[in-house]
């Protein structure tokens, strides 16, 4: 790893103990490993059970219940980390799902829920890491959803259909989102939505939930799924916050996440240019090393300096946190600036490294895969320059 990584931002003392924590975790954790994990579709249990261990699956969440109580501004270091350690975008979001549906349990539980649970989810004991938001009809515009929960007795029913879960397969629970209210029976469509917590095991064992995984060509070690519930039951004590709030209550800490998300691209842009330098200086054609070419030189430098700009702008902004004066704009930014960067560092090192760009040997093809899939989730591109043309620059609503 470069150290010209190191140069341009300023760590506090607690940001420099995370970044050394997981830069020794992702040491024993080397190119072949994730290479391995890629090519076969495994989970990475090993790297995540040692995270686990060592206390990091629990970064934001409290001291009280067996947390590390740090913030955005240690998380950011956290996950940019793992991602430039050798996994990519695809290790960072392995675990990403874990750490903030934990948040999300804590901000809304109740004490009994958070007394039972957030301690082995601290640990690594119990995994939270499925959360049931997105649906067929209902992308981008979360308010269509059209899964439902119907109150009966102390218990709430639900029916309905979930696309692109992922890691439910690795989940001891499951956040669901589902209407309590009709979409016609509200003043304002994001009301009347709420969210439960679900025994993943309890519901499958029940016949209630049944779960297909969706293919796909980009983070194939984090899996994800077509999601069906049937009449499953969820006991009350499991609703999340205020019935009918669950829409703000998915919204709450969502700036902070999407900083992370940024930090997450970030690595990915480092680990790229670092690969794409490395064999730039290995590689000779004509008798020279192909780094001495500007041809090559001046991508690697360009991506390079691009994702220096975008991690001075998601180190700002999570240092800021919620004083911020617009950190919803500052988190929005951060993030497409992070995936932009992201995808021409990715693109540089396929570039750099010629023929064997595509040869999954080099790795630097499934960096450019994750940098692609970066540019559409958890937000898309367009959406983000939707936000910041309303919210930022004042013009018209387009939709």
């Amino acid at each position: 790893m470069s150290p010209a990584n190191d140069q341009f931002v300023e760590l506090t003392e607690n940001q420099r103990l995370v970044q050394k924590s997981i830069r020794n975790i992702c040491d024993d954790f080397d190119r072949e490993y994730w290479r391995e994990q890629s090519q076969k579709g495994e989970y990475p249990h090993e790297f995540v059970d040692t995270l686990g261990e060592q206390g990091w699956l629990g970064i934001l969440l409290p001291e009280e219940y067996g947390g590390a109580g740090m913030s955005t501004n240690e998380t950011v270091v956290m996950m940019e980390e793992i991602a430039a350690g050798g996994g990519g975008f695809a290790a960072a979001q392995a675990v990403h799902g874990g750490i903030y549906n934990s948040v999300a349990l804590v901000n809304h539980g109740s004490e009994d829920l958070k007394e039972e649970l957030v301690p082995e989810l601290a640990s690594g004991e119990t995994s939270l890491q499925a959360f049931c938001l997105t649906e067929p009809n209902a992308g981008s515009d979360s308010t269509a959803i059209e899964t439902r929960a119907e109150k009966d007795g102390d218990e709430y029913v639900i029916n309905g259909q979930k696309i692109w879960t992922s890691r439910l397969d690795v989940s001891d629970y499951a956040i669901v989102v589902a209407r309590t209210t009709p979409k016609e029976e509200v003043d304002k469509k994001t009301k009347g939505i709420s969210m439960f917590l679900v025994d993943v095991d309890e519901a499958v064992s029940a016949g209630t939930l049944d779960y297909d995984q969706i293919h796909k060509s980009a983070s194939e070690f984090v899996h994800s799924y077509s999601v069906y519930f049937e009449d499953m039951r969820v006991p009350e004590e499991h609703l999340l916050g205020d019935e009918g709030d669950g829409f703000y209550q998915v919204l709450d800490g969502l700036n902070e996440e999407r900083l992370v998300i940024a930090a997450e691209c970030l690595g990915l842009g480092r680990l790229a240019v670092d690969r794409g330098v490395q064999y730039a200086n290995e590689r000779e054609v004509f008798g020279r090393q192909i780094g001495k070419n500007q041809a090559i030189q001046h991508p690697l430098a360009e991506a390079f300096a691009k994702v220096q700009a975008a991690k001075q702008m998601t180190y700002n902004a999570a240092a800021q946190g919620a004083e911020a004066t617009d950190l919803g704009a500052l988190a929005n930014m951060s993030k497409y600036l992070a995936s932009e960067a992201a995808f021409e560092a990715a693109d540089a090192a396929v570039q750099t490294h010629g023929g064997f760009g595509v040869a999954t040997e080099y790795d630097v093809e499934r960096y450019f895969r994750e940098a692609r899939l970066t540019r559409l989730v958890p937000i898309t591109q367009q959406l983000v320059l939707n936000y910041i043309s309303e919210q930022v620059l004042g013009l018209p609503r387009s939709y």
